[in-house]
C-alpha cells in the first residue's frame, strides 16, 4: 500500500487573497514505512514574501527568486503522488493551496477524499491534547530539534513517524500474518514436521563409561551406606 506524507510552506494563509505556494515536501510510504524516496521542490512564488511568513519557514525572497514557478514542477509533482492517499496534518490548509495552484493552470483538483489528515486523527485519540506536530513528537518522543524553522521535507518526514505511531506503531494491530483482504482477524498456518522419538536409556558403553568415573571420586555421599538411627526402648 503506498501513501504521500506531504507538507507545503506558503506565502500566508489564505490563496483567495494572492497567497502562494513556496515550497512542496512529499514523502514516499509503502505500508505505512518510508521507504527513502522524496520529492521536495521549493518555489518562487511569484509575489513578495511577508515577514510574517519568512520566521516562521525562512523562505526569503532572494532565495526563492531563482527556484522554478509552479507550472515548472506541476507535471512531476502530479506524477509522483499519482492516485495514493496523501497524509497530511492539517490537510484542509495544504489541500486549498495545491488545489488553487491547480485551478490556476487549468489541473484538475485534488478531492479531499484523497486527504487522510493526522491533525484529526490526534485529536480523536488524545481529546483535549495539543496535537501540533511538534507536541506530537514530544509525546512519541521523535527527535525535532532540527526543526528549526518549518520546512515540507522534513516536517513530511517527521510527520511520516508521527503518522506510523497514531496508528498503532511498526505492528499495527498486532498482525503478524497475511490479511485475508476480508477485512477479517489474519492467521499464521504452521505445519509440525513428526520427528521419530529420542532413546532415552543409556547404551551399555555409556553405562560403563560412567561407572569409570564414580570410581575416581573419593566416597561419593550416594554410595554410603545409610545409618540407622537408633531409637529408646
Amino acid at each position: 500500500m503506498r501513501e504521500i506524507v506531504l507538507d507545503t510552506e506558503t506565502t500566508g494563509f489564505d490563496p483567495l487573497t494572492g497567497d502562494r505556494l513556496a515550497e512542496i515536501g512529499c514523502v514516499e510510504l509503502v505500508n505505512h514505512l518510508p521507504t527513502g524516496v522524496t520529492f521536495h521542490r521549493y518555489i518562487n512564488p511569484e509575489r513578495d514574501m511577508p515577514d510574517e511568513a519568512f520566521k516562521v519557514h525562512g523562505l526569503s525572497n532572494q532565495f526563492l527568486a531563482d527556484k522554478p514557478i509552479f507550472a515548472e514542477v506541476v507535471a512531476e509533482f502530479l506524477e509522483f503522488i499519482g492516485d495514493d492517499t496523501l497524509v497530511i496534518h492539517n490537510a484542509e490548509f495544504d489541500m486549498k493551496f495545491l488545489n488553487a495552484e491547480l485551478a490556476r493552470l487549468g489541473f484538475a483538483t485534488l478531492p479531499m477524499s484523497r486527504a487522510l489528515d493526522t491533525l484529526l486523527m490526534a485529536r480523536k485519540k488524545f481529546p483535549g491534547a495539543q496535537a501540533s506536530l511538534d507536541a506530537l513528537c514530544r509525546r512519541f518522543e521523535i527527535d525535532n530539534t532540527a526543526r528549526t524553522f518549518h520546512g515540507a521535507l522534513l516536517d513530511s518526514e517527521l510527520l511520516a513517524e508521527v503518522y506510523l505511531q497514531l496508528i498503532g506503531g511498526r505492528q499495527p494491530g498486532f498482525e503478524l500474518g497475511q490479511s485475508s483482504g476480508k477485512g477479517g482477524a489474519s492467521t499464521v498456518a504452521v505445519i509440525r514436521e513428526a520427528r521419530a522419538p529420542r532413546p532415552h536409556a543409556a547404551t551399555a558403553e555409556e553405562l560403563e563409561a560412567h561407572a569409570a568415573f564414580i570410581a575416581k571420586m573419593k566416597k561419593p555421599i550416594w554410595l554410603k551406606e545409610p545409618e540407622v538411627e537408633a531409637k529408646a526402648g
